[in-house]
């Protein structure tokens, strides 16, 4: 079995039992797939490391992609090992981070992630790590600003390197542009603008929009927006804190009809 969900920012009350009653008949070999901003790899606190542990225990396989709002840091200290025909970094025995660009075998369902987002959430600004940061936190949190601090709250790493895209395009072709899911983090532009049309492009959304056009895939999720959106004709889901069946949202159907 496989569940699709949306950003959790380190918030996971949502897999409890009472709210997630169908992980009753799942075990290690059924996943539940985040659609990025897990943000369980944060700072390495003793209650992050309760919670990680916490979602270990639950009875089935927890995978996510990143989102933007993630610390790279943390997640790159991680081993990148093998597995299922891509690379992840293990948080936990049963909690998983996808690593970019790679297409994995849930199961004999094919899955394609490529993480990552760019951040609007800071108008103020990015800060940067230097002598001047403190005095430049004090005065504009005075006036109450929205901003972020590379390497504490933000990372140049929320969008794919040039390397992260070659390895997307090399494992698709090596799947034949045929997969049967995709689960990105932010969705690609032509639905970005429907969704955010007061945000920009960006060079990730591009990059998404490109292989949508040249891909066989049966459904697309992603997260990132906050909201629960379903694009019927892309064959794309945007979800945010449901708890969805992937094979109640008719996946296999929408294969057949796309073949």
């Amino acid at each position: 079995m496989l569940y699709i969900t949306g950003d959790c920012h380190s918030e996971f009350h949502r897999f409890s039992t009472r709210q997630f009653p169908a992980q009753a008949e799942l075990s290690k070999d059924d996943f539940v797939l985040i659609c990025g901003d897990f943000g369980g790899v944060w700072d390495d606190s003793p209650a992050e490391r309760y919670w990680l542990n916490w979602l270990d225990g639950r009875p089935f396989t927890t995978l996510f992609v990143d989102g933007n709002h993630e610390n790279f840091d943390l997640l790159a200290q991680y081993p990148a090992v093998p597995w299922r025909g891509g690379t992840i970094h293990p948080i936990r025995p049963s909690v998983y981070h996808l690593c970019r660009g790679n297409v994995f075998d849930l199961g004999g369902r094919t899955l394609f992630v490529l993480g990552g987002a760019a951040s609007h959430d800071a108008p103020d600004g990015i800060l940067r790590q230097g002598p001047a940061l403190r005095q430049q936190k004090r005065s504009l949190n005075r006036r109450h600003a929205r901003y972020r601090v590379e390497h504490e709250s933000w990372w140049t790493d929320e969008l794919p390197s040039p390397a992260e895209y070659q390895r997307a395009l090399a494992s698709l072709e090596a799947a034949r542009w045929k997969v049967d899911l995709v689960a990105s983090h932010c969705a690609p532009t032509e639905l970005h603008a429907r969704l955010r049309p007061d945000l920009p492009a960006d060079p990730l959304t591009d990059f998404l929009s490109h292989i949508r056009q040249k891909l066989t895939y049966g459904a697309w999720f992603c997260g990132h927006y906050h909201c629960e959106v379903s694009f019927p004709a892309e064959r794309v889901q945007v979800v945010y804190q449901s708890i969805r069946s992937a094979d109640r949202m008719g996946i296999h159907q929408e294969q057949e009809e796309s073949e």
